[in-house]
């Protein structure tokens, strides 16, 4: 573990120094994560992009890529392209990246179950914005605005997301 690791905890996300109130996913945390459980995962995760609506906030990161008006997220385990960025038309089962609601105007991905994804083990884990204090995810992890935005502009090349056993 480095001190550029975002780490959580129970009292919340631990990265440079400060802990970030934020939630979860509704199943908890899990070691075996599935499909549709709403657990986040554990484990020791690299972050490998971040994804931003440019109509909504200036870029975020130097490496941060625009979310476009037809880009989807895959969460169709028969399916290819299952926990992969898509575009529509897609006529598999699907979430869009360009959301009415502001959850996903600042997107860090990670490489759970990425990029070559096991059927079933769970897909698109996120940190992205929360809905409120102690409103659950379905697996995510996610903050306020303004503290994804401090963590966003803060992560460096070899940043990780750890998220230990013991929470499970």
């Amino acid at each position: 573990m480095t001190r550029f690791d975002m780490v959580l905890t129970r009292g919340g996300l631990r990265f440079m120094g400060r802990v970030y109130p934020c939630t979860i996913g509704r199943g908890g945390v899990r070691a075996d994560k599935r499909e549709g459980d709403g657990a986040t995962p554990a484990g020791v995760h690299d972050l490998v992009g971040m994804l931003y609506r440019p109509d909504r906030m200036a870029r975020p990161a130097d490496w941060a890529l625009p979310i476009r008006p037809r880009d989807l997220w895959s969460d169709d385990p028969t399916h290819e392209d299952y926990n992969l960025m898509v575009r529509a038309p897609y006529p598999h089962s699907h979430e869009r990246l360009r959301r009415a609601d502001p959850l996903y105007d600042l997107v860090i991905l990670t490489d759970w179950n990425w990029p070559r994804a096991i059927r079933g083990a769970g897909s698109a884990i996120f940190l992205h914005q929360w809905r409120g204090p102690g409103q659950p995810t379905a697996g995510c992890i996610a903050l306020t605005r303004a503290d994804l935005r401090a963590i966003a502009a803060r992560i460096r090349y070899d940043t990780r997301l750890i998220v230990p056993e013991t929470l499970a």
